[in-house]
């Protein structure tokens, strides 16, 4: 990668939907094939211990636009097609932060900050972006791969049998190839692999033939899926290197939530998307920039996704609006230097539910702080505690046994909802 100039920094999050945290071949697969985001982490640094902010995609994408948690914003779990709630553009976002700095800005693909489309007043160009592309129009229900896209009915295939991932991967090239020269901000947010999967033929046959290949342990619709979300990340990298703007652009690619447990798995973590476990909120996070210092590095400080808004636009040298508090704090020096750690701070969920999720989530909080991690069910009030340190996988609950830790994680949680208002 070219070296740092003087030149603005440009800014790219490739925003991957339901990808679990066990799915990349640098967190450890071998079947899935990542080598162009596998790539960014040798160039890079890769992060094992971040956090999305909600188990499910709407709260979470609150938390990356605003830096905030997403109940300040009354957004809780996915938006439906008839709910009202929308995020309001009256709120400071990443893009309005960068369009006010004299950026360029684009959303290429989901939004889902809106419930009910036909009400237009979550729209992402109230936000900051000055260019919207290949993003849905109306609810986009269990996903469209190949036209006739039923949730952007507007926009027509470019050939015939063109795939969403694929179309998405171009208009994020040529978006490139557009903007050069000038600062740019660029979120591509792919649809893909969220369920109903569906992947490109060819590559589902690939799959298949692969030993081991399975529907919840190496399902190939989703590997399939994940190779062309691989590929666009490649094209994006050699486009960068083409237009000589490597040197002076950050790259995160990270994802919504944890993967559905009725077609992956996400060991070793426990639980899956719509639950409060790490299986559900834990997410891949690779950073590449030329504030890298030592690159291929691994870093275990935890973050949250209500971190992005304070690390990019400090990366930027962007201030955030007088009167917007992010929740989050800047993890930009943990991307420059080895062996950073940040100050000892709580990270909090909650995710409150009328009935359990179909996924099989539980109306819940939950506090991690240092090692500790407590998960509150607010349906019968009864907690687990785990100790992420010694057990990742949440197998050993210490409620029982360590009731001072448990009652010392419980204050805090209670606290914080306070303060929030999350009743």
């Amino acid at each position: 990668m070219a070296a740092q100039t003087a030149r603005p920094l440009n800014v790219i999050v490739i925003l991957a939907d339901d990808l679990g945290w066990a799915e990349l071949g640098c967190y450890g697969n071998r079947f899935n094939e990542t080598p162009h985001l596998d790539r960014l982490a040798r160039e890079g640094v890769r992060f094992t211990q971040a956090y999305a902010a909600a188990p499910v995609c709407s709260p979470t994408r609150v938390s990356y636009y605003t830096g905030q948690y997403p109940v300040r914003h009354g957004i809780l779990d996915f938006l439906r097609a008839d709910d009202e709630k929308y995020l309001s553009p009256s709120v400071e976002t990443l893009p309005r932060q960068f369009a006010r700095a004299g950026y360029e800005t684009c959303l290429i693909g989901k939004w889902h900050l809106m419930g009910d489309y036909k009400l237009r007043k979550g729209d992402p160009k109230l936000h900051g972006f000055k260019d919207v592309i290949c993003s849905e129009s109306s609810y986009i229900g269990p996903g469209y791969y190949f036209p006739p896209y039923q949730h952007m009915k507007e926009i027509a295939p470019r050939s015939a049998g063109e795939y969403l991932v694929d179309r998405m991967n171009v208009e994020a090239v040529e978006y490139l190839e557009k903007v050069a020269g000038k600062p740019f901000y660029l979120t591509l947010n792919h649809y893909a692999p969220h369920t109903k999967l569906v992947g490109k033929p060819s590559l589902v046959a690939k799959y298949a033939a692969k030993p081991g290949a399975g529907k919840k342990q190496n399902n190939p619709e989703l590997a399939a899926m994940l190779e062309s979300i691989d590929d666009g990340v490649g094209m994006i990298l050699a486009a960068l290197e083409r237009l000589k703007i490597a040197g002076n652009t950050l790259v995160l690619f990270t994802s919504d939530n944890g993967g559905e447990l009725n077609v992956t798995t996400n060991g070793p973590l426990h639980g899956g998307k719509s639950m409060l476990y790490e299986g559900g909120i834990r997410e891949p996070l690779i950073v590449r920039g030329p504030m890298v210092r030592t690159a291929g590095r691994v870093c275990d400080v935890p973050v949250s996704s209500i971190d992005f808004f304070p690390t990019l636009l400090e990366a930027a040298g962007v201030a955030t609006a007088r009167g917007h508090k992010p929740d989050g704090d800047s993890f930009l020096q943990c991307v420059r230097e080895a062996g950073t750690r940040l100050p000892e701070r709580p990270l909090f969920w909650y995710y409150p539910l009328e009935k359990p999720h179909f996924l099989g989530g539980r109306s819940a909080a939950a506090v991690r702080l240092g090692d500790y991690k407590l998960i509150q069910f607010l349906d019968d009030r009864s907690a687990e505690l785990y100790n992420l340190r010694t057990d990742e996988g949440e197998t050993r609950d210490l409620a029982g046994t360590m009731k001072g830790k448990a009652a010392e994680l419980r204050g805090i949680l209670e606290k914080w909802r306070g303060a929030v208002g999350a009743r």
